[in-house]
Formats: C-alpha cells, sequence, structure tokens
C-alpha cells in the first residue's frame, strides 16, 4: 500500500541526503518526493511516499525521527486530505491536431503555457490519476519531453499541526 509521509527539517545544508541516505541503507523506496518552504522560516517540508506495508512504514516513521534536524514525521495517508501533482508536458503538434489538444486540455482544466510552430507545453495540476489520465491521451500526438512533481499534500481541516 503506498503511504503518504510528511516531515519536517530544519532548513540546513546535507538534511536531505541524510535522510534519503538513511531511506537508502534500508533498502527503502521513494515513489516520490517533494520539498519546498512551510509555513515556519527556517523549516521545508518534505512529502514523500512509499510503497510498503505498516509495519515497514512506522519504521521509516522512527528512523526518521532520529535524524538530526528532522523536527517531526507523521503519516497522512489515512487523513482526509489534499493531494496535488503537476505535470509540464511538451506535446508534438501540427496544424491539425493543434486545436483537438486544446480542447482535451481545457477538460482537464490544464493550461496551454508555451506555444510553439510544432508544439505546445501543457501544464496540468491536479491528482494523480487526473495527471495520468492526460498523459496517457497526450502520448498519442507524441510528448516530446515531460517533467512532473511529487505528490505534495495537506490534511484538510483548520487544525494547528505545530
Amino acid at each position: 500500500m503506498k503511504h503518504t509521509l510528511v516531515a519536517w527539517m530544519r532548513d540546513k545544508p546535507g538534511v536531505l541526503n541524510r535522510v534519503s541516505g538513511m531511506l537508502r541503507r534500508r533498502n527503502f523506496n521513494i515513489d516520490s518526493l517533494q520539498v519546498g518552504h512551510s509555513e515556519t522560516p527556517g523549516i521545508s517540508r518534505m512529502t514523500f511516499v512509499v510503497d510498503g506495508n505498516e509495519h515497514m512504514v512506522d519504521q521509516v516513521i522512527k528512523q526518521l525521527r532520529k535524524v538530526v534536524d528532522v523536527t517531526r514525521v507523521e503519516d497522512i495517508s489515512e487523513k482526509p486530505s489534499v493531494a496535488r501533482e503537476m505535470a509540464l508536458v511538451r506535446v508534438r503538434t501540427t496544424g491539425e491536431t493543434r486545436s483537438e489538444i486544446v480542447q482535451i486540455v481545457q477538460i482537464y482544466r490544464g493550461e496551454i503555457v508555451d506555444v510553439a510552430m510544432d508544439s505546445m507545453v501543457v501544464q496540468i495540476v491536479g491528482a494523480e490519476d487526473r495527471v495520468d489520465s492526460l498523459i496517457a491521451l497526450l502520448e498519442n500526438f507524441g510528448i516530446q519531453e515531460m517533467v512532473r512533481t511529487g505528490k505534495v499534500a495537506l490534511v484538510r481541516g483548520s487544525t494547528d499541526r505545530r
């Protein structure tokens, strides 16, 4: 089962390396990883997805709590949450396919963020399955290049988590 974990860490050089090194040494595979600033100055927030059973995830959490400069770790998999991914996809276009691509992107509430003579860059933000679905449709036109973020997530509600 996939688990979404969130770790808060001091914004210092080497912390991400220590976290990823700990996971590597214990053979935990990371499906997705995102790190960015949090609402607290000097604290970064890491959201990552691991695939494994409850025991394995408990071990990941226990080990992460031991890493220097990691201040908190939480498994939000079973909590009501909002999760999103983003993808930028450069898709091949012709005069004949351009309007069809635009229509498909609009159905998915994506955006065309760049247009060239023979390609478009599409941005899609949404749940993982929605991003997957649009990418699958765009493959029919020829994906030239793609980059995709990992999952970012917040627990729903107005709880104070500090």
